[in-house]
């Protein structure tokens, strides 16, 4: 898309719209809202009342580089820079997946569960473990992740929300490790990869081009990361386990094998069953 020198934000949206529209774009009309309102410092709300306004030439610019990067699929998140997941906003970039809406659900779990202490496992930008920290009072939760990089997003995340000294902690996750800080957590969530190997190439640009495939990929079934996870399982009173489509029934065999018996399933909004919840009884 060639630079946006002139023109209204009526036009730029338009012209951004149907740019985005070609490229096979899914959300054309959102993807152009939330750039063209990164590019002119303004609010989409702002940005919307005021249609026939100019757009200077440096918002143009910075709105046609943007735009350019979206055309190629990559992620509006990794463009802005940032995602908001429940009550807060994250910063993301290459080294993290981008936070999804379903996995709300492993913090509403924690929500309904109130525990003392949850130990977040493939905490990646550390979106689950920050929600918990910031929605569940004198709550303490250590993320652990194998990637360094990730642990690098994380740790910055909590510095900007300016909750690294609120009762939540990120660390590297090495197989039986003992954590000091938190020994027998009363939850265990975990987000871990749950694609099937063979499934790569069927996923979106976005994801496959741009998101980190050691977050992704699980194996031939998806599940051996939530295996390895069972196996090594800390002592805890409850686990919550986001999985795929079509995933639950086995996961759900797998976690009540780990000795918790009482088991549910809990479906997103799409009414896929998403994620799998067990106790100890």
């Amino acid at each position: 898309m060639s630079t946006v020198a002139a023109g209204t934000v009526r036009e730029a949206l338009e012209a951004a719209r149907d740019a985005l529209a070609a490229a096979g774009i899914d959300t054309p009309r959102l993807d152009a809202e939330v750039l063209l309102a990164e590019a002119t410092g303004r609010s989409r709300t702002a940005l919307l009342s005021g249609t026939e306004d100019g757009v200077s030439p440096a918002a143009g610019r910075y709105f046609g580089e943007m735009m350019r990067r979206r055309i190629r699929r990559e992620p509006v998140a990794y463009i802005v820079g940032r995602k908001g997941f429940r009550h807060i906003e994250l910063m993301v970039d290459r080294r993290v997946l981008i936070p999804r809406p379903e996995t709300e659900l492993l913090v509403e779990v924690a929500v309904e569960i109130a525990p003392r202490t949850v130990l977040d496992v493939g905490t990646g930008s550390g979106a689950i473990a920050l929600a918990i920290a910031d929605e569940v009072e004198g709550c303490r939760v250590l993320g652990v992740d194998t990637s360094a990089a990730a642990i690098d997003v994380a740790r910055a995340n909590a510095e900007r929300l300016e909750m690294g000294n609120e009762g939540v902690k990120f660390e590297l996750w090495a197989r039986n490790r003992p954590y000091r800080w938190i020994k027998r957590p009363d939850l265990v969530v975990a987000n871990l990869p749950y694609v099937p190997d063979a499934d790569f190439a069927t996923l979106a640009p976005e994801i496959r081009e741009y998101e980190p495939r050691e977050a992704l990929l699980g194996g031939t079934d998806g599940l051996d990361p939530i295996r390895n996870l069972l196996i090594d399982l800390p002592n805890c009173a409850a686990i919550a386990l986001e999985v795929g489509a079509g995933q639950a029934p086995e996961v759900e065999r797998l976690v009540q094998a780990a000795g918790f018996a009482e088991t549910t399933r809990r479906n997103d909004l799409a009414g896929i069953e998403r994620v799998v919840v067990g106790g100890r009884g």
